[in-house]
């Protein structure tokens, strides 16, 4: 057979086995063609650039599940695509224009589009070529694009049926506005943030009548007093309930404002009188909306003063601020000035401070839209995991606002209304020639686009074809998972959840589907965040955002699925390690290296079955190893069943490192190499192979490039791993009396092992092992498997006694039923080493009782990453171990 190259280059492999499955279609669900359904889509990355390292982990747990599935053989469906990102790809256009001293609006609407559908070519492509490094098993051939023909006329399908079903309407209504994207926000893209400001405590003069003259209000911003309508007090508040009726008279303006009654007004807040602004508050809007009061708008757009400000007029709204504090402080109306932390809403993009502002926008009336996602997930229909996320799901729809759908920007689906001179309002699914309601056919289209989320809440059924009734839709919706971050659960996930129940319930595809319920996926799963390797969240503020292409060119990507894999705990954050990188960095080199020795003993002759081998019993070493085996294939199926990566990932490693490379490979060379007409030779290499090729089937999922190079050199059936058969665990193979007779063995060697190190046994010196059996049984175990104790512990003769009692300097230990010593006399200094060993024992107590101080201290359990608490402890229990078994050798000595 071919040699294998000495050492591993993943990047070579990796770029031929990506042309190879791609070109060959093995992604395709025509390539399992019979095999039960199995979809899952791509959660689009934006187009504003590169993947950064959380794509890679989303993008390598969701291809773990897809090639997994495919290789139970299932009809696998994994769409790819990307998102065309509204008002990120605009924004970041515009700096490119900038540069060139050129603006948007100095290009012209059509000219812009252009040259944000240029970017998107060249970005688009740079995506998907970083997806392909990542090894994602996606169906190229069904690659789709959020602002494509296919998706164009989905959202306006959508966007029209809504409308005709009055749950979409244009209204006045307060909405975020970014006064630097020039732009509505929903209440997912102003995320409120804690800042520390002040709270202003002015006196609003009261007209002339009995009783006071003047009332104190508190306000965090004292520039909106002129968009002031009503001065608002709680009903059951003593202090003021004689007050309500009167008027009170805004500073600098001296417009006078009713002192209304509402129960809103937190009477703890401030004074317990607050002004109401309903152009440029929320909970203000509403309170106006209820007593009728006006809207007075104080601030324009660009964040500046309009002319109802008075002397402040065309202030911007912060110098604005400093001003009319001054102003205040000099007329003696300011009281005084608290510290006070509050939240404040900022522009998910651009950071700016977002400006309540009244407009008239498009929106979605989503309340009975949730009420149908809440019912699903309450249902069990589709399954939230890690569980406590449903909860965090139900609270954000059960308290859900209508959704502001319009966006003042260029790039988008624009919405498609029309208007007319005479103010109509046509909304249709293709451009109108007239008015549908005067006739008139001078129509201009609405300037507006739609929310990026839009689009995005369509991606499940969009993506398999709809509106029309197509084959995709019949078998792979809804699809069978969605793996997502918990950052865009109420973004992404809730509002597919509302617009795949809407549209599909009653699609006529679900009449002929094999799943015909409406819901978009059965299951989602929520990972965490990738942090950097101090626990901090990445940024580019920080510095410490971590390239995955610098990773996977490092480290090849094998490796770096692999720490992912390893890492990722249902629903916590990853700590990225680059000790992690290196450790299956090399993991993947033994993997290499452990196939180049089976394929080194491995020829033509080995290859042809014969009846002398089939009949040569199986050892001790094989009976283990087939158990381990199959014990593992069940362990790692379960913990894909049930989405625990990390739980799969490390009984993998320790099951081939271990298991089999230090092992079963060690234990069977005798065997491999003996000589060459010897059946038990041609056996053990076979068993060898098998193993080998049964766990690279296993590995697969997780590190598919190395697996398919090194599944090819082996005598194998099919053309490809990816389509190969997962294994599949024998329940008559675990045999766990092998196991713990095995286990036995294996620990004697390491005991003995353990003492040639710790005495500082020249390696090349062979030693005697006295060993005193308790039972029978322990002793005809220790007689099978002598040559192979001999062999790996280095040990001259394995001498039977009937008891220890007696023999000075010698190394003791135990282990189960056999007592083992090993005598030292004539190999060592004993005094030497006896000095030695008490020294490296004061400095393992000294260390075992720095970990117990770090494991008593609750906040270093409660604030360090899980790996780092988890590594505390493993080194604890490694560190006592080994005072442990040096104290027993001391005693021996």
């Amino acid at each position: 057979m071919e040699e294998l190259p000495k050492a591993y280059d993943p990047h070579e492999v990796e770029q031929r086995w990506s042309r190879i499955w791609e070109e060959r279609g093995y992604f395709r669900p025509e390539a399992r063609p019979e095999g039960p359904p199995f979809a899952i889509v791509l959660p689009p990355p934006n187009v504003t650039g590169h993947l950064h390292i959380g794509h890679a982990l989303n993008h390598t747990l969701q291809d773990v599940v897809v090639r997994w599935r495919r290789m139970q053989g299932y009809r696998v469906l994994w769409v790819p695509g990307t998102d065309h990102a509204g008002i990120a790809t605009q924004v970041v256009v515009e700096r490119e224009l900038a540069k060139e001293g050129v603006t948007r609006q100095q290009l012209g609407r059509e000219a812009f589009e252009r040259r944000v559908w240029q970017w998107r070519e060249r970005s688009g492509r740079t995506i998907l070529q970083q997806m392909r490094r990542e090894g994602v098993s996606v169906d190229w051939t069904r690659e789709a694009f959020t602002l494509d023909e296919p998706r164009s006329r989905a959202v306006r399908e959508a966007f029209v049926r809504l409308y005709e079903e009055g749950l979409i309407y244009r209204g006045e209504y307060i909405i975020n506005w970014c006064p630097r994207c020039q732009t509505a926000l929903s209440d997912l893209e102003a995320p409120k943030r804690e800042v520390r400001g002040h709270l202003y405590y002015i006196a609003y003069a009261l007209a002339p009548g009995a009783g006071e003259q003047v009332l104190v209000i508190a306000t965090t911003r004292p520039e909106t007093m002129f968009g002031d309508t009503a001065v608002a007090v709680h009903p059951e508040d003593e202090r003021y309930r004689h007050l309500i009726g009167r008027t009170a008279i805004i500073p600098f303006v001296r417009r006078e404002v009713p002192i209304i009654a509402d129960a809103r007004v937190e009477r703890e807040f401030g004074t317990g009188v607050v002004k109401i602004t309903p152009a440029h508050d929320p909970v203000d809007f509403e309170i106006g909306h209820t007593h009728g009061l006006p809207r007075l708008i104080a601030l324009d757009p660009q964040g500046r003063m309009t002319e109802a400000a008075g002397p402040f007029a065309g202030l911007d709204r912060f110098e604005a601020r400093r001003r009319v504090v001054e102003e205040l402080e000099r007329t003696g109306q300011l009281v005084r000035i608290e510290e006070h932390t509050h939240a404040v809403g900022h522009c998910q993009r651009c950071e700016t401070i977002i400006e309540p502002l009244v407009s008239t926008q498009w929106f979605l009336h989503v309340k009975p839209l949730a009420e149908e996602a809440i019912r699903a997930v309450r249902e069990g229909r589709t399954r939230i995991v890690p569980e406590n996320w449903a909860k965090v799901y139900f609270e954000w729809l059960e308290n859900i606002r209508d959704w502001c759908l319009s966006r003042q920007l260029w790039w988008g689906h624009r919405i498609p209304a029309w208007y007319c001179p005479e103010g109509h309002i046509t909304v249709a699914r293709e451009t109108p020639a007239a008015c549908a309601t005067c006739g008139r056919a001078d129509l201009r289209q609405d300037e507006d686009v739609l929310d990026t989320w839009f689009s995005s809440a369509l991606w499940p059924f969009s993506t398999l074809g709809w509106p029309e009734d197509t084959e995709d839709l019949r078998t792979f919706y809804p699809t069978s998972l969605l793996v997502t971050g918990f950052d865009i659960l109420f973004f992404w996930v809730a509002r597919m959840m509302m617009m795949g129940l809407k549209f599909m319930a009653d699609h006529p595809s679900r009449a002929r589907a094999l799943d015909p319920d409406a819901v978009p996926f059965r299951v989602v799963l929520i990972h965490g965040l990738v942090r950097d390797p101090y626990g901090q969240k990445m940024s580019k503020t920080r510095g410490n955002v971590i390239d995955p292409l610098q990773i996977f060119e490092h480290y090849g990507t094998d490796a770096a699925r692999f720490t992912l894999l390893a890492s990722a705990a249902p629903g916590n954050d990853i700590s990225l390690q680059y000790s992690k990188l290196e450790t299956y960095r090399n993991f993947c080199n033994k993997i290499w290296n452990a196939a180049r020795f089976v394929l080194m003993n491995t020829d033509e002759a080995d290859l042809a079955s014969g009846a002398e081998e089939t009949a040569v019993p199986l050892s001790l070493a094989d009976r283990w190893m087939e158990s381990v085996l199959h014990r593992t294939i069940a362990e790692v199926t379960r913990d894909l069943e049930e989405f625990r990566f990390h739980e799969a990932a490390h009984r993998l490693y320790h099951f081939f490192w271990h298991d089999f490379c230090d092992w079963y490979l060690e234990l069977s060379k005798g065997a491999a190499t003996a000589p060459e007409d010897s059946p038990a030779r041609r056996a053990a290499r076979r068993r060898l192979r098998e193993v080998l090729e049964t766990s690279l089937r296993l590995l697969h999922p997780f590190m598919p490039f190395i697996t398919e190079e090194l599944w090819q050199r082996l005598p194998h059936e099919g053309e490809t791993i990816c389509l190969a058969s997962y294994p599949t665990a024998d329940p008559a193979r675990i045999d766990p009396v092998a196991e713990r007779q095995m286990e036995t063995i294996i620990e004697v060697i390491t005991r003995v092992r353990n003492i040639r190190a710790v005495m500082n046994i020249d390696p090349a010196e062979r030693v005697r092992l006295l060993v005193r059996p308790v039972t029978v049984h322990a002793r005809a175990l220790l007689e099978e498997n002598e040559d192979s104790i001999r062999r790996l512990a280095r040990v001259e003769r394995v001498e039977i006694v009937p008891t220890l009692d007696g023999y000075r300097q010698v190394a003791r230990d135990v282990v189960g039923e056999l007592e083992l010593a090993v005598p030292l006399e004539g190999i060592i200094d004993v005094e030497r080493e006896r000095e030695r060993l008490r020294r490296t024992v004061e400095k393992l107590e000294k260390e075992l009782e720095q970990l117990e101080r770090r494991l008593a201290n609750a906040d270093f359990l409660e604030r360090a990453p899980e790996d780092v608490v988890r590594e505390t402890r493993q080194r604890h229990t490694e560190v006592n171990e080994r005072r442990q078994r040096l104290l027993t050798i001391l005693q021996g000595l």
